[in-house]
């Protein structure tokens, strides 16, 4: 159970950032920090020799600089430092600039919306930023194409409607070759063109220099083009342009957001583990998955504006610790599983399962001092509703505490910019920390990459299906017939797979005869 000596023991407070770690109710040993604080300070000369420069992501010989971007002179070359500089600078300018109207429509009219095409950290990080400091007196509205999918593009832009001509188009990649991306700017480019608008003038890119994008955005003169480094991953790219431009557009106050991050980069910087809250975030992840993964990371925000941010912690966690291989490329299979609701939102969803189901997991609440901004309402003498709120996480606290389930609590003043900012330096620290525990690498993404391959494979397969059935008018074929006649007989799933999309949706000129069984139906050219 609970005890009020372990708690005041193992607090974290760190009031110059205004968080608290409440780490108590993790059911770690007495023994347990002195066991890890050998591999504990090695995580933060690691972090040291990562912020000094040094190739930290060595299967693409790259540094890791986002630490840079929020105190650009700890870059180690003074080049560096002026890049990030002066990006901020012309973030300002070009958001001041929206905002006046010295950068306006082609109508003459003020942009009123965004539109943010990306995909993965360059669409979570801004979506989430986006969503948690939102107003009634945002300077822009923001929208977001963060996947290839029609259906979900096309809703996206009935919801804008006749307001496209005052939308701000954002895209979004490094690379400037990723799909998902490319996609989203082609549709957009054809709403715009559906509405005799000219995409060019309402078009940003944000890209690495050189990029295909960079290319298109020059050629096509673009209002204006800002850069990606790299030696930022995208789902550390929050507090570089690719957050700061829409935040800023927004009308968020981008000053404080990357302050936030700068006093908890500091903060966490101190070889102290006891008083480093994200040092103690990575030990209490480690203890609550035998630092092999073993148990899921549930995140309860008991905030609504806080509903994106276990999405964004899915990425950010997900994508650096699941890894294969360790640094010494021994197979290790890393990786922790992140999912989370909103409290009290969970009350009345799976933490009936949390208490009493598989003990598979460990619980970060995240608690929220300041309730609302305005003048409290009593929905009961002496009782608001914020109170019911923090109520109910006190309450699941103690209801998993007493099923012997772990949890830890993070607590912060208020959200606000700053604490935006500091949340999102928090968890990326800690990341560092974990990975360095556990001896891999957090800065790529094998995986990701091997699905965009794999992807390639089944377009490739896609258009010899398509160049088959142009050569055979009137034939009807099964998927293994389909198989056979490409001398590829090992792909007839994917094959069926791709017959049964292509005769879906109109455009490619292929129609089906359902047999039952289903994987017997026939499919021609549709003339």
């Amino acid at each position: 159970m609970p005890d009020w000596k372990r708690y005041c023991e193992y607090l974290c407070h760190a009031g110059e950032i205004g968080v608290s770690l409440d780490i108590s109710r993790m059911n770690f040993d007495r023994d347990f920090f002195a066991r890890m604080e050998p591999a504990m300070q090695k995580a933060y000369a690691d972090m040291q020799k990562l912020e000094a420069g040094a190739i930290a992501n060595p299967d693409e010989g790259r540094m890791v600089g986002h630490y840079w971007l929020r105190s650009p002179d700890l870059a180690p070359k003074s080049d560096i430092s002026a890049e990030i500089e002066f990006t901020i600078r012309a973030v300002k300018e070009f958001a001041a600039d929206i905002h006046e109207g010295v950068i306006a429509s082609v109508e003459g009219r003020h942009f009123s919306r965004l539109l943010i095409i990306g995909i993965g950290g360059s669409a979570l990080g801004p979506q989430f930023v986006a969503d948690a400091l939102a107003g009634s007196n945002d300077r822009m509205r923001p929208y977001f194409l963060d996947n290839t999918d029609p259906d979900g593009m096309e809703r996206v832009f009935a919801e804008i409607g006749a307001a496209l001509g005052e939308t701000l188009a954002i895209v979004i990649s490094k690379s400037g070759g990723t799909k998902e991306t490319r996609n989203g700017m082609l549709e957009a480019m054809a709403a715009y063109k559906r509405q005799d608008l000219d995409f060019a003038k309402h078009a940003v890119a944000i890209t690495g220099s050189g990029s295909e994008l960079d290319e298109i955005a020059l050629e096509q003169q673009w209002l204006a083009r800002f850069p990606m480094w790299d030696w930022v991953g995208g789902r550390t790219s929050v507090t570089s342009a690719v957050g700061l431009l829409p935040a800023a557009l927004q009308g968020i106050d981008i000053d404080a957001l990357l302050k936030g991050a700068r006093d908890c980069d500091a903060i966490t910087r101190v070889s102290e583990t006891v008083k480093n809250p994200a040092a103690l975030l990575a030990l209490m992840w480690y203890w609550g998955t035998a630092g092999n993964g073993s148990r899921d990371m549930v995140l309860l925000p008991y905030k609504d504006r806080l509903i994106l941010f276990s999405r964004y912690l899915q990425q950010l966690i997900m994508e650096s610790i699941g890894k294969e291989k360790d640094l010494g490329g021994t197979v290790v299979n890393q990786g922790i599983s992140v999912y989370g609701n909103k409290g009290a939102t969970d009350q009345h969803a799976y933490v009936q399962q949390l208490r009493e189901g598989v003990n598979n997991f460990f619980v970060t609440f995240i608690e929220v001092l300041k309730e609302r901004e305005g003048e409290p309402f009593m929905v009961e003498p002496g009782v608001t509703s914020g109170d019911y709120l923090s109520g109910f996480l006190q309450g699941t606290r103690e209801a998993l505490s007493e099923a012997g389930r772990e949890s830890m609590t993070i607590t912060v003043d208020r959200i606000d910019a700053r604490t935006i900012g500091v949340l999102i330096a928090l968890y990326e620290r800690a990341v560092g920390f974990y990975a360095s525990l556990v001896g891999i690498n957090a800065y790529h993404q094998p995986g990701v990459e091997a699905g965009k391959k794999a992807a390639g494979q089944i377009l490739s397969l896609q258009k010899s299906v398509l160049s088959l059935f142009a050569a055979s008018p009137g034939r009807a074929f099964t998927a293994k017939d389909v198989a056979a006649a490409l001398g590829k007989p090992d792909k007839a799933e994917q094959l069926f797979r791709i017959l049964r999309h292509l005769s879906a949706n109109r455009g490619h000129g292929i129609k089906t005869d359902i047999r039952v069984p289903i994987w017997e139906s026939l499919f021609r050219a549709d003339p």
